[in-house]
Protein backbone atom coordinates (compact mmCIF):
# COMPACT_ATOMS: atom_id res chain seq x y z
CA UNK A 1 0.00 0.00 0.00
CA UNK A 2 0.88 3.32 -0.45
CA UNK A 3 0.50 6.64 1.82
CA UNK A 4 1.02 10.14 1.48
CA UNK A 5 2.14 11.91 4.99
CA UNK A 6 2.50 15.90 5.36
CA UNK A 7 4.33 17.13 8.31
CA UNK A 8 5.90 13.81 8.39
CA UNK A 9 9.28 14.97 9.63
CA UNK A 10 7.38 15.70 12.92
CA UNK A 11 7.17 13.88 16.36
CA UNK A 12 3.46 12.33 15.32
CA UNK A 13 4.52 11.60 11.25
CA UNK A 14 8.11 10.13 12.28
CA UNK A 15 6.98 7.69 14.12
CA UNK A 16 3.73 7.01 11.89
CA UNK A 17 5.76 6.59 8.47
CA UNK A 18 8.55 4.50 10.27
CA UNK A 19 5.66 1.99 11.37
CA UNK A 20 4.19 2.20 8.26
CA UNK A 21 7.86 1.28 6.49
CA UNK A 22 7.90 -1.39 8.84
CA UNK A 23 5.27 -3.23 7.70
CA UNK A 24 6.59 -2.98 4.14
CA UNK A 25 4.05 0.03 2.88
CA UNK A 26 5.35 2.46 0.71
CA UNK A 27 5.54 6.10 2.20
CA UNK A 28 6.02 9.26 0.65
CA UNK A 29 6.78 12.28 3.07
CA UNK A 30 6.23 15.68 1.97
CA UNK A 31 8.65 17.70 3.12
CA UNK A 32 9.94 21.65 2.40
CA UNK A 33 13.35 20.54 2.48
CA UNK A 34 13.33 16.88 1.63
CA UNK A 35 17.43 17.05 1.51
CA UNK A 36 16.76 17.88 5.39
CA UNK A 37 14.56 14.80 6.11
CA UNK A 38 17.01 12.51 7.18
CA UNK A 39 16.96 9.16 9.14
CA UNK A 40 13.71 7.73 6.92
CA UNK A 41 13.74 4.38 6.91
CA UNK A 42 13.59 1.88 3.91
CA UNK A 43 10.34 2.23 2.27
CA UNK A 44 10.26 5.64 2.86
CA UNK A 45 11.22 9.04 0.73
CA UNK A 46 10.92 12.32 1.26
CA UNK A 47 9.48 14.89 -1.94
CA UNK A 48 9.23 18.28 -2.21
CA UNK A 49 6.38 20.47 -1.52
CA UNK A 50 5.51 24.41 -0.74
CA UNK A 51 2.58 23.57 2.05
CA UNK A 52 0.67 25.19 -0.06
CA UNK A 53 -0.30 23.58 -3.50
CA UNK A 54 -0.40 20.63 -5.13
CA UNK A 55 2.32 21.61 -7.30
CA UNK A 56 5.22 18.99 -8.50
CA UNK A 57 3.79 16.65 -6.01
CA UNK A 58 -0.03 16.09 -6.70
CA UNK A 59 0.21 13.13 -9.34
CA UNK A 60 1.35 11.61 -6.22
CA UNK A 61 -1.74 11.56 -4.89
CA UNK A 62 -3.30 9.32 -8.06
CA UNK A 63 -3.94 5.70 -6.52
CA UNK A 64 -2.69 6.78 -3.24
CA UNK A 65 -4.57 4.38 -0.08
CA UNK A 66 -4.05 7.42 2.32
CA UNK A 67 -3.27 10.99 2.64
CA UNK A 68 -2.63 11.78 6.42
CA UNK A 69 -2.49 15.20 6.60
CA UNK A 70 -0.11 16.23 10.07
CA UNK A 71 1.40 19.94 8.66
CA UNK A 72 1.27 22.42 10.49
CA UNK A 73 3.41 25.17 12.40
CA UNK A 74 4.17 24.00 16.28
CA UNK A 75 2.36 25.92 18.59
CA UNK A 76 4.46 25.76 21.30
CA UNK A 77 7.71 27.23 19.85
CA UNK A 78 8.01 30.83 20.74
CA UNK A 79 5.20 33.50 21.89
CA UNK A 80 2.00 34.28 19.82
CA UNK A 81 2.44 37.45 18.57
CA UNK A 82 -0.06 39.04 16.13
CA UNK A 83 2.80 37.48 13.02
CA UNK A 84 3.32 34.35 14.72
CA UNK A 85 -0.42 33.45 15.20
CA UNK A 86 -0.85 33.84 11.66
CA UNK A 87 1.86 31.27 10.68
CA UNK A 88 0.16 29.12 12.73
CA UNK A 89 -2.95 29.40 11.37
CA UNK A 90 -1.76 29.87 8.02
CA UNK A 91 0.64 26.59 7.94
CA UNK A 92 -2.21 24.50 8.47
CA UNK A 93 -5.04 26.06 5.92
CA UNK A 94 -2.79 26.29 3.37
CA UNK A 95 -1.22 22.51 3.63
CA UNK A 96 -5.16 21.39 3.78
CA UNK A 97 -6.07 23.18 0.26
CA UNK A 98 -2.65 21.60 -0.98
CA UNK A 99 -4.34 18.31 -0.43
CA UNK A 100 -7.95 19.29 -1.74
CA UNK A 101 -6.31 20.17 -5.15
CA UNK A 102 -3.97 16.75 -5.06
CA UNK A 103 -7.55 15.20 -4.33
CA UNK A 104 -9.78 17.15 -6.68
CA UNK A 105 -6.96 16.62 -9.62
CA UNK A 106 -6.38 12.63 -9.00
CA UNK A 107 -8.39 10.18 -11.10
CA UNK A 108 -7.95 7.50 -9.05
CA UNK A 109 -9.18 9.01 -5.57
CA UNK A 110 -7.46 8.01 -2.37
CA UNK A 111 -9.36 5.80 -0.46
CA UNK A 112 -9.14 7.87 2.65
CA UNK A 113 -7.80 11.60 4.21
CA UNK A 114 -6.53 11.81 7.65
CA UNK A 115 -6.96 15.30 8.84
CA UNK A 116 -5.12 16.51 12.03
CA UNK A 117 -6.99 18.13 14.60
CA UNK A 118 -6.09 18.51 18.79
CA UNK A 119 -8.35 18.16 21.66
CA UNK A 120 -7.46 22.22 22.02
CA UNK A 121 -10.40 22.07 19.34
CA UNK A 122 -12.93 22.16 22.97
CA UNK A 123 -11.08 25.10 24.70
CA UNK A 124 -11.11 25.10 28.28
CA UNK A 125 -13.72 22.89 29.86
CA UNK A 126 -13.73 22.57 33.27
CA UNK A 127 -14.90 19.44 34.95
CA UNK A 128 -16.91 18.61 31.71
CA UNK A 129 -16.46 15.49 30.25
CA UNK A 130 -15.71 16.58 26.43
CA UNK A 131 -16.67 13.84 23.81
CA UNK A 132 -16.71 14.40 19.57
CA UNK A 133 -19.84 16.30 19.83
CA UNK A 134 -18.81 18.41 22.37
CA UNK A 135 -19.47 22.32 20.80
CA UNK A 136 -15.76 24.04 20.01
CA UNK A 137 -14.55 26.25 22.56
CA UNK A 138 -13.78 29.89 22.36
CA UNK A 139 -10.30 31.90 21.63
CA UNK A 140 -7.54 31.30 19.40
CA UNK A 141 -6.97 27.43 19.30
CA UNK A 142 -10.19 26.19 19.42
CA UNK A 143 -10.71 29.08 16.10
CA UNK A 144 -7.92 27.38 14.65
CA UNK A 145 -8.71 23.74 15.19
CA UNK A 146 -12.11 24.61 13.50
CA UNK A 147 -10.86 26.03 10.32
CA UNK A 148 -7.97 23.12 11.02
CA UNK A 149 -10.73 20.74 10.48
CA UNK A 150 -12.82 22.02 7.85
CA UNK A 151 -9.86 22.57 5.39
CA UNK A 152 -9.93 19.33 3.99
CA UNK A 153 -13.83 18.98 3.94
CA UNK A 154 -14.01 19.44 0.23
CA UNK A 155 -12.47 16.09 -0.27
CA UNK A 156 -16.16 14.43 0.73
CA UNK A 157 -17.55 15.99 -1.82
CA UNK A 158 -15.26 13.78 -4.43
CA UNK A 159 -16.37 10.71 -2.79
CA UNK A 160 -13.24 10.32 -0.52
CA UNK A 161 -14.15 9.22 2.94
CA UNK A 162 -12.61 11.30 5.72
CA UNK A 163 -10.96 11.42 9.53
CA UNK A 164 -10.53 14.07 11.91
CA UNK A 165 -8.05 13.17 15.12
CA UNK A 166 -8.10 15.52 17.58
CA UNK A 167 -4.95 14.64 19.12
CA UNK A 168 -4.31 15.11 23.05
CA UNK A 169 -0.69 15.92 23.91
CA UNK A 170 1.73 13.30 22.82
CA UNK A 171 3.76 11.80 25.15
CA UNK A 172 7.30 10.48 23.43
CA UNK A 173 10.34 10.05 24.81
CA UNK A 174 11.77 11.66 21.90
CA UNK A 175 9.90 14.72 21.82
CA UNK A 176 7.12 16.78 22.31
CA UNK A 177 5.63 17.85 25.89
CA UNK A 178 7.07 15.02 27.82
CA UNK A 179 11.10 15.81 28.13
CA UNK A 180 9.79 18.94 28.64
CA UNK A 181 7.79 17.86 32.18
CA UNK A 182 10.22 15.45 33.29
CA UNK A 183 13.28 17.77 33.34
CA UNK A 184 12.23 20.26 36.08
CA UNK A 185 11.72 16.70 38.62
CA UNK A 186 15.50 15.75 37.54
CA UNK A 187 16.57 18.70 39.40
CA UNK A 188 13.74 18.48 42.09
CA UNK A 189 11.70 21.18 40.92
CA UNK A 190 8.88 19.43 39.43
CA UNK A 191 5.52 19.85 40.42
CA UNK A 192 1.71 21.11 38.78
CA UNK A 193 1.10 24.01 37.10
CA UNK A 194 -1.24 26.83 38.28
CA UNK A 195 -3.80 25.07 40.49
CA UNK A 196 -3.65 21.70 39.34
CA UNK A 197 -7.03 21.44 38.99
CA UNK A 198 -7.36 21.34 35.17
CA UNK A 199 -7.60 18.12 33.06
CA UNK A 200 -4.79 16.82 31.81
CA UNK A 201 -5.47 14.73 28.59
CA UNK A 202 -3.12 12.88 26.79
CA UNK A 203 -2.43 9.54 24.69
CA UNK A 204 0.90 7.99 24.18
CA UNK A 205 2.66 7.37 21.17
CA UNK A 206 2.30 4.38 20.73
CA UNK A 207 -1.11 4.33 20.93
CA UNK A 208 -1.77 7.84 18.80
CA UNK A 209 -0.05 5.69 15.55
CA UNK A 210 -2.28 2.92 16.43
CA UNK A 211 -5.47 4.70 16.45
CA UNK A 212 -4.24 6.79 13.55
CA UNK A 213 -3.71 2.90 11.32
CA UNK A 214 -6.95 1.83 12.90
CA UNK A 215 -9.06 4.71 11.44
CA UNK A 216 -7.43 4.69 7.86
CA UNK A 217 -8.22 1.26 7.74
CA UNK A 218 -11.80 0.99 9.35
CA UNK A 219 -14.17 1.63 6.70
CA UNK A 220 -16.55 2.71 9.02
CA UNK A 221 -14.35 5.30 10.29
CA UNK A 222 -15.66 9.02 9.08
CA UNK A 223 -15.68 12.44 11.10
CA UNK A 224 -13.82 13.50 14.35
CA UNK A 225 -12.89 11.16 16.86
CA UNK A 226 -10.88 12.33 19.78
CA UNK A 227 -7.46 11.07 20.29
CA UNK A 228 -6.65 10.53 23.94
CA UNK A 229 -6.12 8.07 26.39
CA UNK A 230 -9.83 6.51 28.32
CA UNK A 231 -8.53 7.64 31.37
CA UNK A 232 -7.76 11.55 31.66
CA UNK A 233 -6.15 13.16 34.80
CA UNK A 234 -5.85 16.58 36.45
CA UNK A 235 -2.83 18.27 36.05
CA UNK A 236 -1.50 17.81 39.86
CA UNK A 237 -2.82 13.62 39.54
CA UNK A 238 0.23 13.81 36.44
CA UNK A 239 2.20 15.20 38.22
CA UNK A 240 2.27 13.20 41.37
CA UNK A 241 2.30 10.07 39.48
CA UNK A 242 5.31 11.47 37.28
CA UNK A 243 7.16 12.17 40.23
CA UNK A 244 6.15 8.47 41.73
CA UNK A 245 7.71 7.10 37.97
CA UNK A 246 11.13 8.76 38.50
CA UNK A 247 11.59 9.19 42.33
CA UNK A 248 10.94 12.69 42.92
CA UNK A 249 9.29 15.19 44.46
CA UNK A 250 6.00 16.82 43.38
CA UNK A 251 5.83 19.61 45.69
CA UNK A 252 6.98 22.53 43.40
CA UNK A 253 4.17 24.00 41.58
CA UNK A 254 4.54 26.88 38.88
CA UNK A 255 1.78 29.57 39.78
CA UNK A 256 -0.04 30.67 36.68
CA UNK A 257 1.39 34.38 37.09
CA UNK A 258 4.35 32.97 36.09
CA UNK A 259 3.39 31.14 33.34
CA UNK A 260 1.36 33.82 31.60
CA UNK A 261 4.66 35.80 31.84
CA UNK A 262 6.44 33.73 30.63
CA UNK A 263 4.57 32.26 27.76
CA UNK A 264 2.09 35.33 27.22
CA UNK A 265 -0.93 33.57 25.54
CA UNK A 266 0.44 30.63 24.92
CA UNK A 267 -0.37 29.98 28.70
CA UNK A 268 -3.67 29.20 28.36
CA UNK A 269 -2.33 25.54 26.79
CA UNK A 270 -0.69 25.33 29.96
CA UNK A 271 -3.42 25.85 32.35
CA UNK A 272 -6.91 24.79 30.81
CA UNK A 273 -7.97 21.71 29.79
CA UNK A 274 -10.32 19.25 28.79
CA UNK A 275 -11.64 15.86 30.27
CA UNK A 276 -11.34 14.46 27.21
CA UNK A 277 -12.82 10.55 26.60
CA UNK A 278 -12.34 8.32 23.25
CA UNK A 279 -16.21 8.20 23.01
CA UNK A 280 -16.41 7.11 19.18
CA UNK A 281 -12.49 5.01 18.70
CA UNK A 282 -13.59 2.74 21.52
CA UNK A 283 -17.59 2.38 20.69
CA UNK A 284 -15.51 1.43 17.22
CA UNK A 285 -13.92 -1.29 18.91
CA UNK A 286 -10.21 0.53 19.31
CA UNK A 287 -8.16 -1.04 22.08
CA UNK A 288 -5.70 1.30 24.26
CA UNK A 289 -2.49 -0.33 25.13
CA UNK A 290 -1.60 1.77 27.59
CA UNK A 291 -5.04 3.11 28.81
CA UNK A 292 -3.38 4.36 31.93
CA UNK A 293 -0.93 7.31 33.28
CA UNK A 294 1.88 5.61 35.72
CA UNK A 295 1.99 2.00 33.13
CA UNK A 296 2.69 5.23 30.28
CA UNK A 297 5.06 7.22 32.36
CA UNK A 298 7.44 3.70 33.18
CA UNK A 299 7.27 2.97 29.62
CA UNK A 300 8.85 6.10 28.58
CA UNK A 301 10.82 7.58 31.41
CA UNK A 302 11.81 4.22 33.41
Amino acid sequence: MRFIITGGTGLIGRELTENLAVDGHEVIVLSRTPERAEGLPHGARAERWDGRTASGWGPLADGVDAIVNLAGENIAEGRWTEDRKKRIRESRIHAGQAVVQAVEKATQKPRVVIQASATGYYGGCGDEVIIEDTAAGEGFLPQVAVEWEACTAPVEASGVRRVVIRTAPVLSAAGGVLPRIVRPFRYLVGGSLGSGQQWFPWIHIADEVSAIRFLMENQKATGPFNLAAPNPVTNADFARTLGRVVRRPAIIPTPGFALRLLFGEMAAVLLEGQRTIPRRLVDLGFSFRFPETESALRDLVM
